[in-house]
């Protein structure tokens, strides 16, 4: 089934773009969510006018996230977890608790925008790429210690 992306979607395309889905998908997920529209004229020239009004908002954020950049760069959080043998982690370190730590230091991030690939399992310093907008991105770096009894 062809339909037009109505937002952004990571797996699928940006919005406005005509993607082919299976129909179940597009039927009990993708529309009844807002998140795409069945492809027809009369919805493709709705979604033109609707991409002109989101440049111009992808644009301000754009900026908004470049200076975010600035401020967010080099920053460095210490998160203290208990520890096993061979420098093994009880638990892990998760995108969560990083966003709790940056909470902390007056950073208002979700853990969605943490690009985490796995749970942190080892004590050590990691560099964690943060996606501010679609094209921009900070680095931070996470120090895992050991937590003191």
């Amino acid at each position: 089934m062809k339909i037009i992306l109505t937002k952004d979607i990571a797996a699928l395309g940006n919005l406005g773009t005509v993607v082919d889905v299976a129909k179940g998908y597009a039927r009990n997920y993708l529309i009844p969510q807002g998140l795409a529209m069945q492809a027809t004229k009369g919805n493709l020239a709705q979604v033109e006018q609707v991409k002109a009004k989101y440049a111009v908002v992808r644009g301000k954020e754009q900026e908004a996230a470049l200076a975010k950049v600035a401020t967010l760069e080099g920053v460095s959080v210490t998160i203290a977890q208990r520890v096993g043998e061979g420098e093994r982690l009880y638990g892990s370190v998760t995108a969560a608790m990083i966003t709790e730590a940056l909470a902390a230091k007056g950073f208002d991030l979700d853990r969605k925008q943490l690009e985490l690939e796995e749970p942190i399992k080892k004590l050590g310093t990691y560099e964690v790429a943060v996606r501010l907008a679609p094209e921009v991105k900070a680095t931070i770096s996470v120090a895992v210690v050991a937590e003191s009894a």
